[in-house]
């Protein structure tokens, strides 16, 4: 159904907008004029789709969360909490997608099947504690509590692309600097060293043939780096370029470690707060495997999953598996001997919240001096190429 925007002015004199869905125009002018409002200007809000509808961030969400959590909290309805919300958003993708949860929560229908509607904004996790929270009668607490994760979780993304930020930046400045040297730098003095008689050293002779190449064939040179990118890319994109990938991640050095708590810590913050919101322990197990964002840890947690269904418990399906520090696995059998799981899963889920900022201090104090040592080896290996000719030139004279 269309959505249109509107000024209207009503019998005190007070101008308001918003923005109202109907079949056309006229439909809702009428609306608007039977609840006593003056038409000042309508008009349909089009929306904007495809590739260059606006991208909803995931501080969106979290904003449009809290603000239902405290509206909630404070006695508004849920229908009068989203109207709100929906006429303050200016992102137009987001916007309508809360005018069509309002329409559907007016209607009668559930919060949570309203959600279901738009996976790219709120994610199974979402809806599954907010569907607990129907059943139970608790939407301002769980909004609240969805606010928090959704935060931590955002804190946690923030931080690795922060770590990962260092590295990429010198990668490509070293390849920037690489190629100036190759293609500008080394040509100056090729024909210089060429019309010696002298034997020039094998490090030179291979950066002049790769200058040469990058300046006679660059076309070929940029469609070959094109088309492996683009093989990289289609290949990431199958299962088994995903699992290389995933390998990598949780096995390579130094970062490897990283990405291992950052998995985990992610995975065990989903299932204590599901645990702790009503949420069913399966289906929390299977919420934890979709939020883990690796397909070893998938696996593992489809593992306990089956495992659980048949009679076992967590921690013993968790100790069959290396990818889960014995540690871990100790606290979630107390906690499950205990009946406090939830409790333990919270404080389990915060300590690992501390190791990931200990783990992604660590990796980028080891990775900038490894970068910077890559980069003077590159960058004075070239130097070189061109100095030891010289050398011998001189020594020559």
């Amino acid at each position: 159904m269309p959505s249109f925007d509107y000024r209207v002015r009503d019998s005190l004199g007070h101008e308001h907008r918003g923005s109202i869905d109907a079949t056309n125009l006229d439909e809702a002018q009428e609306r608007l004029r039977k609840n006593g409002q003056h038409v000042l200007e309508i008009a349909e809000d089009e929306e904007v789709t495809g590739l260059f509808a606006p991208r909803v961030s995931r501080a969106d969400i979290i904003y449009v969360t809290t603000q239902l959590a405290v509206m909630v909290d404070t006695g508004i309805s849920l229908a009068t909490a989203l109207d709100s919300i929906t006429q303050q958003t200016e992102n137009s993708t987001l916007r309508h997608a809360l005018n069509d949860i309002r329409t559907t929560v007016e209607g009668g229908g559930d919060f949570s099947r309203a959600l279901e509607n738009y996976p790219k904004l709120f994610d199974k996790t979402y809806v599954s504690l907010i569907r607990a929270s129907e059943a139970t009668g608790t939407l301002a607490e769980m909004l609240d509590r969805i606010a928090a994760y959704l935060r931590k979780e955002l804190e946690n993304r923030q931080k690795v692309r922060a770590a990962m930020a260092y590295p990429m930046v010198m990668m490509v400045l070293t390849v920037g600097v690489t190629f100036f040297l190759l293609t500008f730098v080394m040509p100056k003095f090729a024909p210089i060293f060429q019309r010696q008689n002298t034997t020039l050293p094998m490090l030179t002779r291979w950066m002049m043939a790769i200058s040469s190449c990058l300046i006679e064939h660059w076309f070929a040179c940029l469609l070959s780096t094109a088309l492996f990118v683009a093989g990289v890319v289609s290949g990431l994109r199958t299962d088994a370029g995903r699992r290389m990938c995933d390998w990598l991640k949780i096995n390579i050095p130094i970062i490897g470690p990283m990405f291992r708590k950052v998995v985990i810590s992610r995975s065990i913050r989903t299932l204590g707060t599901m645990v702790a919101s009503g949420v069913s322990v399966l289906d929390a197990i299977q919420l934890s495997s979709d939020v883990s964002g690796n397909s070893f840890y998938e696996s593992v947690w489809q593992s306990v999953l089956a495992k659980v269904t048949s009679g076992s418990q967590i921690h013993e399906a968790l100790s069959m598996s290396p990818l889960f520090p014995s540690t871990l696995v100790q606290m979630i059998r107390a906690g499950e001997q205990t009946g406090k799981l939830d409790v333990v899963l919270g404080r389990v889920s915060s300590f690992y919240d501390s190791e990931v900022e200990n783990a992604i201090k660590t990796t980028t104090s080891m990775i900038e001096p490894i970068m910077i040592a890559v980069m003077g080896v590159v960058v004075g290996g070239i130097g070189m190429s061109i100095l030891l000719p010289i050398f011998s030139l001189s020594r020559g004279h």
